[in-house]
């Protein structure tokens, strides 16, 4: 029933609300039936005539090459979607919005590898994990709220997306990762703002449905637990949502600090605080650095009563500290990263809800899931604006606990090296509103892997790149 009531909604979205929000943009001005101009603002009708609507087209390219026998992937994904928001009355507006995709080539994303029986990894987050050879019903309602603003502080109510270091849009697929719940900031002076609520439901990116807070963790692999067993959590855990808080403050003109707190009801709690500076220098660039920590806990049981069940084992605790340096002028940044994850215990996140948000992440890797890590990071930004082009280098080293060993390495993920380069063009002119980019990311083995192709492919020794076309207006 709900998946009908998002289909019909993502729908009249695109095919009713579309053309009516264009249709309205062209009024200057309401008018009543007798044909004069009114002036009153403070109609529902006015409300809606000074709406605004955003669409996207989107076109993606993705694929991964492996080593040798092992197999490669591809798919080339295109959609569109719009989203219609009212204007405001007393406060109030309105938002729906929904997305299609569409799979227009991909090798076989059901298939498992004949050498070592692992699914596909990466392409298929571009159309629906739950369903890999689904190609066509791929469409999303991805917005649907009620949002109230007065002054200094904001509400919105329902289907959104949002911003937290734990849970984000996590943009690296044909569509972003959704919440649904009440979400609010307040922001008393410019060197304060709070911002938070509590959320009800996630739409992973790489899904088409709404799953409540306990069913969304799962949906991606989920490796094994502390036992050596495959983790039994999916389906067996209970919550009653996600309770954010997050607190900014500009300390001084160079120091900008956030603290930020994520209880999971029933399961985990994940306390982050960040420290942030820059410091002009008597050269022409300014230094820069930042200081992160993570603390884990888990609450009650964990999830569920039977500990091999639980998500988070209820004796153990997660520690990360994580630390940047490095220079930056007007066009140019060049930092170094570090992170350290305490022999303390895992660090656990589902990858269903966002990114990782430490200095060392590099994007299609992480580092959840592992404890007692030692890693090492470095980017050069360049920024050219006359040619309107972005471009990163990047390179990591992430020295992992042996595969092996469980305890601290849930996915079974070896020691390893990684370069990027990313590249972006935002396009002018006739084409304004388009912007492309290129990635590309080379992961080179550094660990043990016992021969074992399993704890390769996908992994390491691979080759992954990504070009993205976009065109909003």
């Amino acid at each position: 029933m709900e998946r009908m009531l998002q289909k019909t909604v993502t729908a009249l979205s695109m095919l009713i609300i579309f053309p009516f929000a264009e249709a309205l943009a062209q009024h200057g001005e309401d008018v009543h039936s007798n044909g004069k101009a009114s002036s009153d603002t403070n109609t529902l009708r006015h409300a809606f005539r000074k709406g605004k609507f955003d669409a996207h087209f989107r076109l993606y390219y993705m694929t991964t090459q492996n080593e040798q026998e092992l197999s490669d992937y591809y798919a080339l994904a295109f959609g569109g979607g719009v989203k219609y928001e009212t204007g405001a009355y007393k406060g109030f507006r309105l938002g729906v919005g929904g997305f299609f995709t569409w799979n227009l080539a991909s090798s076989d994303l059901a298939a498992l590898d004949p050498v070592t029986g692992s699914k596909n990894r990466y392409e298929i987050g571009q159309f629906d994990v739950e369903n890999p050879e689904n190609k066509n019903d791929l469409d999303r309602l991805e917005d649907f709220y009620i949002s109230y603003e007065h002054k200094k502080w904001k509400l919105t109510l329902g289907k959104q997306v949002m911003q937290s270091p734990f849970v984000n849009p996590q943009d690296g697929r044909m569509r972003p990762t959704g919440e649904q719940g009440l979400w609010g900031y307040w922001q008393p002076s410019p060197k304060w703002k709070m911002e938070g609520g509590w959320l009800t439901k996630i739409s992973p990116r790489g899904t088409v449905r709404w799953f409540d807070i306990e069913e969304s963790i799962g949906v991606y692999p989920a490796g094994l637990n502390i036992y050596g067993e495959r983790s039994q959590y999916k389906g067996n855990l209970e919550s009653a949502g996600i309770g954010i808080l997050g607190l900014h403050h500009t300390v001084t003109d160079h120091i900008r600090l956030q603290v930020w707190d994520h209880f999971v009801e029933g399961i985990f709690n994940t306390a982050f605080i960040q420290a942030d500076g820059e410091w002009p220098s008597t050269r022409n660039f300014n230094w820069v650095g930042g200081l992160q920590y993570t603390y884990q806990h888990a609450v009650g049981d964990g999830g569920n009563p039977d500990p091999h069940k639980a998500y988070y084992h209820p004796d153990e605790q997660s520690q990360v500290f994580s630390a940047r340096a490095g220079v930056r002028n007007k066009h140019t940044q060049i930092l170094l990263n570090a992170t350290r994850i305490t022999a303390d215990g895992r660090f656990l996140m589902p990858r269903e809800w966002g990114r990782e948000p430490f200095y060392t992440f590099l994007p299609r890797e992480r580092s959840e899931g592992n404890g007692d890590v030692k890693a090492i990071s470095m980017n050069l930004i360049r920024q050219f604006p006359h040619q309107r082009i972005r471009a990163e280098l990047g390179y990591g080293y992430y020295d992992l606990p042996d595969i092996r060993n469980v305890r601290f390495n849930k996915y079974q993920f070896p020691s390893y090296h990684q370069f990027l380069a990313d590249v972006r063009y935002q396009f002018r002119g006739f084409l304004e509103g388009m912007n492309i980019q290129a990635l590309y990311t080379f992961k080179l083995n550094a660990g043990e892997t016992y021969e074992d192709p399993r704890y390769v492919i996908n992994k390491v020794n691979m080759h992954h790149f990504n070009l993205v076309v976009n065109y909003l207006f």
